[in-house]
């Protein structure tokens, strides 16, 4: 897992792509100890990471929405990101 890209330099996608291959790794339990407490830690971080992505997308549509006189529909960014795009 040396050749891993940065969490800053992924995209939202290619780091929740990431974070579910990681999850389904540890869920199989195939993993020796210490690979799966590295997983867990990049796990982590990314889903940090991704958390702090969304809410950052969420302030920004909340200003953009109040300048037009809007009000936002907002969902719950602390939940883990959507798995939606495995099978892209």
């Amino acid at each position: 897992m040396a050749d891993q890209k940065s969490i800053e330099d992924m995209t939202f996608k290619e780091a929740s792509i990431e974070l579910e291959q990681i999850v389904r790794s540890l869920e199989a339990g195939d993993l020796e100890l210490e690979e799966s407490l590295e997983r867990y830690g990049r796990g982590v971080e990314l889903l940090r990471s991704l958390r702090e992505r969304l809410s950052n997308a969420e302030q920004k549509v909340r200003v953009l929405l109040d300048e037009a006189g809007e009000t936002a529909v907002t969902t719950d960014t602390a939940s883990a990101p959507s798995t939606a795009y495995l099978d892209d």
